[in-house]
């Protein structure tokens, strides 16, 4: 929370030259989105890539505020059972709030350490309100408790904690009404209370609005990562489960809903241009029988390719990367790599198609069979390159736990948000637009 950019880098939304660089992006369709689905036309293929296809994939160096994202502190687990009685004194504190008026509106215009004016004063007030701001030397002045409070404020919600305000998602998380995050954390208390401390002792646990996986072993945080979880169309499950085995270097079996909405008009699309989509990005097809399909025989434009299965084999631009932790659910989600490296440095990383694709995979990977002699770290890292295909069943109870938590509080008296994106709380009203 230490570092303090003068502006918000990536996130910044009043640097012009910025703007419309991203504006070109969004019109070319390189805009660093993933692609379709985020890895298998968003990470490159073997042959050069045809024009208008997302090529950026790997995380920016240097940025500060990427480095903030992807070293989430380990803190508390989201499931401490102590968690409970804090979010409850959390939702009387903010009862309390909206009995008194909520808070007031912040305009949406840079503020940084050294402005002055009404706008500050509003900002500053927004955060005594909401507990940040704990005394400033000069009302309207963008003081150094100003930037302390902003910090705060924005580790609490998720956010880079730059202490400037300059970015579209601090804005809108300053301006998410008391009321909607009350909403928030009554919902979230109800399904803290139904898993907190009911996990087994070892578990990993995925908290969807939060975009994150926390590796806990005997009610501490021993791994907590930056995470791409399912966006609104195509949401994360809450599911209750436990790891039964980690493939490396495995097949990406392609989705059945993928294939029509994206393998089918991509297949035309290549076609067209004469080219084969299933070579470029080291596909299979297979039929009814299980035989492999020759993909110059493949009429993309007929209906029989909807009844072929798809695979993507293993290789560096696989969409489940390197590395892929199973455990059964009726929704056949996994925790998984990608080759798309750039989106865990985003703010808000809602890209995925159900699945959660996880930073520092191979350091979860190593922590899940990490009671296995044959498995460490380093063998682990050795997959990445040698395209050696190994199923690792794993023998110790590991609880997974994919929860819907937006807003909890932490026995320090933390009280963290994070987005409504599936509009569970808040009916998607205010919390869920940042």
């Amino acid at each position: 929370m230490s570092a303090q950019p003068s502006s918000a880098g990536p996130f910044n939304m009043f640097n012009k030259s910025q703007d419309d660089r991203s504006q070109q992006a969004s019109q070319s369709g390189t805009g660093g989105q993933g692609g379709l689905f985020g890895g298998l036309f968003g990470g490159g293929s073997r042959n050069a890539q045809p024009q208008g296809e997302v090529t950026r994939s790997e995380l920016p160096t240097g940025d500060p505020e990427v480095a903030m994202i992807l070293n989430p502190g380990l803190g508390t687990p989201t499931l401490a059972p102590q968690n409970i009685a804090a979010t409850k004194a959390a939702i009387e504190q903010y009862r309390a709030i909206v009995a008194q008026g909520g808070w007031p509106m912040v305009a949406p215009v840079a503020m940084k350490p050294g402005r002055r004016g009404a706008n500050i004063q509003t900002l500053q007030r927004r955060l005594q309100i909401g507990g940040d701001l704990l005394s400033v030397s000069e009302p309207g002045r963008y003081d150094a408790a100003t930037v302390a409070a902003v910090k705060r404020f924005q580790y609490r919600h998720g956010l880079p904690a730059t202490g400037v305000v300059d970015s579209k998602a601090t804005v809108a998380a300053l301006n998410v009404p008391a009321n909607a995050r009350l909403a928030q954390l009554e919902a979230s208390l109800k399904r803290l209370q139904q898993r907190a401390g009911k996990t087994s002792n070892r578990y990993i646990q995925v908290n969807i609005p939060a975009a994150q996986v926390e590796a806990v072993r005997g009610g501490r945080v021993e791994l907590r990562n930056t995470a791409v979880v399912g966006k609104i169309e195509h949401p994360t499950p809450t599911l209750s489960s436990k790891v039964s085995q980690v493939k490396f270097n495995p097949y990406w079996n392609v989705p059945r809903s993928i294939v029509l909405a994206d393998i089918i008009p991509k297949g035309r699309e290549f076609r067209s241009r004469g080219q084969d989509v299933l070579e470029a990005y080291n596909m299979e097809a297979i039929d009814g029988q299980g035989n492999i399909v020759d993909p110059r025989g493949i009429d993309w434009y007929s209906d029989t390719p909807k009844g072929y299965r798809f695979r993507q084999r293993p290789y560096e631009e696989n969409s489940l990367g390197f590395v892929k932790i199973d455990f059964p659910n009726k929704d056949a989600v996994y925790i998984h790599d990608t080759p798309l490296k750039s989106l865990f440095g985003k703010a808000v990383r809602f890209e995925s198609h159900g699945c959660v694709r996880t930073h520092n995979v191979d350091r979860l990977a190593a922590w899940v069979l990490d009671n296995n002699s044959a498995w460490n770290l380093s063998r682990v890292d050795s997959m990445k390159h040698n395209g050696v295909q190994e199923n690792v069943p794993v023998t110790q109870t590991i609880g997974v736990y994919f929860t819907y938590i937006s807003a909890w509080s932490t026995p320090d008296g933390m009280v963290h948000f994070r987005p409504d994106i599936y509009g569970l709380d808040t009916r998607g009203t205010y919390a869920s637009n940042y």
